[in-house]
């Protein structure tokens, strides 16, 4: 274990230091160490951290609780993430509020190049079910990873349809890794255990408490490239991680359901508003998400005919170095200007140079 893992775990137990302040003090200092270690001035001093988050971490002194869950860690071989960490879930990094620290068991690949997650209502029709098994079985031979959490219905439904296909599925738990919640998936979750994870940004003796669920819907949304709700009525879990993706601009889709079943009320509703694409089966979600487009001609010939300005090819050298590349990292990478930014890549779609995908991605053509 890290030398630094003691001050990790107890940066996630200071008193009004959630996990957004956690991010900006960690891209601050760097290592969860430094920040404990720095005075209350050059904390306090840190932008959009204050006085009262200084002082919380100033006066923090009882790592206990920090040394009890190294303990349970070493015990049962659980892989802590830190939010600095190489194998931390690096989608969940262009989310405001990544969880600081995650609990991790597990042979799943939380970076995998294909990710979704699929929720719905803990009490579905065979409608729901159909669909759900459905769509896993012919995502097979994607080989994408199926996230879900762990609940009864849908969640369930597709972490065992997951298994079936012999594809990854990962759980997010609302609680720590000493237990399952519900007592019914204990056999469920040590079939994920190997081929899959789980993972909770829960300690030790955390119970499934319902403030807990939202949290740990955030991650089911902030993990995946996409967000699949199959059943869900008007209020509920499901709904609540489809907006969390919404707002971590995720796509959303929705499997439509009839209009006098209040299971599906939820998902007509997501459709109706424009939160989520409707969905009817495997193949328009694989068109959506670009993971069926056919190849072109090679890139270095369609540019013969193409003259760009110098702003152009910072960008189209970034792109050929990836399949597809996040808007973000195209402003990081390039060190060029919003507006510069902007107009290059509107030419460059205007001219067939590069396509657009679902979560503002961008690749060549």
């Amino acid at each position: 274990m890290p030398n630094d893992l003691l001050y990790q775990i107890a940066l996630t137990l200071v008193p009004n230091i959630g996990s957004v302040h956690a991010k900006i003090l960690v891209e601050h200092f760097g290592k969860a160490e430094d920040i404990f270690k720095a005075n209350f001035k050059k904390i306090s001093a840190v932008e959009n951290v204050g006085e009262v988050c200084a002082k919380a971490i100033k006066s923090f002194e009882d790592f206990s609780e920090a040394e009890e869950e190294i303990e349970f860690i070493e015990k049962y071989k659980i892989q802590p993430l830190f939010i600095t960490d190489k194998n931390y879930p690096q989608r969940l990094l262009n989310c405001y509020d990544p969880p600081t620290l995650l609990y991790y068991r597990g042979n799943a690949d939380l970076n995998a190049s294909k990710i979704i997650s699929i929720v719905g209502t803990r009490s579905n029709t065979d409608y729901g079910k159909h669909v759900t098994e459905k769509l896993v079985t012919d995502l097979a031979d994607q080989n994408v990873t199926i996230i879900s959490g762990l609940a009864f219905g849908i969640d369930a439904i597709a972490h065992k349809a997951a298994l079936q296909n012999n594809l990854s599925t990962i759980g997010v738990l609302a609680h720590g890794l000493d237990t399952i919640y519900p007592q019914q998936h204990k056999s469920l979750a040590k079939e994920m255990l190997l081929n899959g994870a789980l993972i909770t940004e829960m300690r030790k003796n955390t119970k499934p408490d319902k403030h807990n669920f939202p949290k740990r819907n955030r991650i089911v949304a902030g993990m995946a490239d996409t967000t699949i709700v199959v059943e869900t009525a008007i209020k509920g879990g499901s709904m609540i991680t489809a907006q969390l993706a919404n707002n971590y601009n995720r796509d959303v889709f929705a499997f439509p359901g009839k209009t006098t079943d209040t299971k599906s009320a939820g998902c007509n509703y997501l459709i109706k508003q424009n939160y989520a694409a409707l969905l009817t089966d495997a193949q328009e979600l694989t068109e959506a998400l670009g993971w069926q487009q056919k190849k072109t001609k090679p890139k270095l010939q369609k540019e013969l005919f193409i003259e760009l300005s110098a702003d152009e090819r910072i960008i189209i050298d970034i792109l050929k170095e990836k399949d597809a590349v996040h808007i973000d990292e195209l402003f990081l990478q390039s060190g060029l200007s919003s507006s510069a930014i902007a107009a290059s890549m509107l030419n460059l779609e205007l001219q067939n140079v590069i396509v657009s995908l679902p979560g503002k991605m961008y690749k060549l053509i």
